[in-house]
């Protein structure tokens, strides 16, 4: 059989070579296997020598895993896991000794002295809860200066010298508005040094103010601490030239001299009361008191100002006579916010005044108003997010200005407020202050009708100036401006910025 394999033709496939050789391995093994495995396969004689294999193989590891009694053992497994119980699945907790030292107490809190004899109970006190903020006393407060010493006279001396630098103020000099290019130059000549910069204040700046002198330079800035800065740039040392009240006990959030006589500076506080300071006889007089109620802002109504509109945190609205004894209101009314952030009312028409509330914008007559609920002439719904201010143009408050938390500055067109207040331009800005930085408030400027002022918390720190239409005109830089300036105010016919941070310091930029 191995030699007929052999003889198999060389030219075949491989498919043939290879069959081929199997049946010459299948023959030598069964050639060479047991008679009685032959034997035991001889009734498969009809099959291949590979299926001959192939059942042989089968029948071998039967015989094999049959002698392994593999079933037996499994069964007994099987018994064993039975009997086996489950682990307790709850830890015992450890028996605690009687002699163990536990964990320190204090003898005090315990009310035990320390030779070990507990003490007498006491009753306990009922807790006066203090005021953070306690207001301040009604009536007139005396203007004071927290940071000097006993000696009032310098304080005393520098408030006499406004007082008569206020009287040369009073007429205003009307300046026609000069073109875009001129602008742009006279804001480029505008520089601060180390000399321009001073902390006045304890915290965070809310308001600031310009005096209106064309011959010398002060600046008030109001804070979160409820103290008022006044600082005179004209003084060599600055030190001498800068002074601190506290006429309020919670953050001055509005400041302004009065148009009619500057020896008047005015100041509205969260604590409910609006304060005149006068240069002249060293007192804040109280103008408004209302305990009820937070204020936000305030605006003159009159040229003279005798009458303001004050606006309040939860949405009223209060009209104040100075010339009137006391410190009420003629008139409080409901206005359909929620919430008043700021007050502004029309230089030309100033039976208009414009409001900013959490999410709207609402333009009202003052002759509608009632003691109820007033409604708005016109409501400006663009904004999607909280509203920070809103303010009319300076010269003819054809234009309106807004700040909002959606990273956008508006500008609008007021021209005809009787009929709609369309929207003119849309300036994506970054206005997210975070929490600790006073939030930006978009101003325009008094010498320039059509450009505005606000904050910048881009790097290196900046204030930009904008055109209505959205351009850049001009960015304050400088190696001295190192902090966001929140809050900034423009010189009503000079060409000086003052701005303030939160840390109470005061920048300012000077021709």
């Amino acid at each position: 059989m191995l030699q007929k394999s052999l003889d198999l033709p060389t030219e075949s496939t491989k498919l043939g070579q290879k069959s081929s050789s199997d049946e010459v391995a299948l023959s030598v093994d069964m050639e060479s296997s047991d008679e009685d495995t032959t034997a035991g396969l001889d009734d498969f004689s009809g099959l291949s020598p590979y299926e001959r294999k192939r059942l042989k193989n089968i029948s071998e590891n039967a015989n094999f895993f049959a002698s392994l009694q593999l079933s037996e053992s499994a069964a007994r497994l099987r018994e064993m896991i039975k009997k086996r119980k489950p682990p307790e699945s709850k830890r015992k907790k450890p028996k605690k000794k009687e002699n163990e030292i536990g964990c320190r107490r204090s003898m005090r809190l315990l009310k035990v002295d320390p030779l070990g004899v507990v003490s007498p109970t006491t009753p306990a006190q009922p807790m006066l809860v203090e005021d953070e903020n306690p207001l301040l006393p009604p009536g007139p407060l005396e203007m004071i200066p927290e940071n000097q010493d006993d000696n009032n006279e310098p304080c005393k001396g520098f408030l006499q010298t406004w007082a008569e630098v206020s009287k040369t103020s009073t007429k205003k000099t009307e300046k026609g508005l000069s073109n875009i290019k001129s602008y742009k130059a006279n804001l480029n000549s505008m520089v601060i040094s180390e000399d321009t910069v001073h902390k006045v204040t304890r915290g965070s700046i809310f308001s600031v103010a310009l005096h209106p002198s064309e011959m010398r330079t002060l600046v008030a800035a109001g804070a979160k601490s409820g103290q008022i800065g006044l600082w005179d740039l004209t003084q060599q040392c600055r030190e001498d030239g800068a002074y601190v009240f506290y006429p309020h006990s919670q953050p001055v959030s509005c400041l302004s001299f009065s148009p009619a006589n500057p020896a008047h500076l005015l100041s509205l506080s969260y604590d409910g009361t609006v304060r005149c300071g006068d240069f002249s006889s060293a007192v804040f007089e109280e103008v408004y008191r209302n305990e009820r109620s937070s204020l936000s802002s305030f605006d003159f109504l009159t040229e003279d100002a005798s009458t303001l509109l004050i606006g309040h945190w939860d949405g009223h609205m209060s009209l104040v006579d100075r010339r009137t004894p006391g410190a009420s209101h003629e008139k409080l009314t409901n206005s359909s916010l929620g919430k008043i952030r700021t007050v502004h009312v029309h230089p030309v028409h100033k039976q208009y005044f414009i409001t900013a509330g959490l999410r709207d914008i609402h333009i009202y007559d003052v002759r509608s108003l009632n003691s109820r609920r007033s409604q708005p002439l016109i409501s400006l719904t663009e904004h999607t997010k909280s509203i920070a201010s809103a303010y009319f143009s300076p010269v003819t408050g054809n234009r309106v200005v807004t700040t909002c938390a959606d990273c956008k500055l508006r500008v609008f067109d007021s021209s005809c407020i009787s009929s709609q207040v369309p929207l003119l331009t849309t300036i994506r800005y970054n206005t997210i202050t975070g929490r600790w930085l006073t939030r930006f408030r978009a101003v325009w400027d008094p010498k320039q009708e059509d450009c505005f002022i606000v904050g910048s918390m881009a790097h290196p720190r900046r204030v930009e100036v904008f055109h209505e239409t959205g351009k850049s005109v001009h960015s304050f830089l400088g190696d001295c401006l190192v902090s966001v300036c929140s809050i900034n105010a423009m010189h009503p016919t000079r060409y000086i910025l003052a701005g303030g941070n939160s840390s109470g310091r005061l920048h300012v930029f000077m021709k």
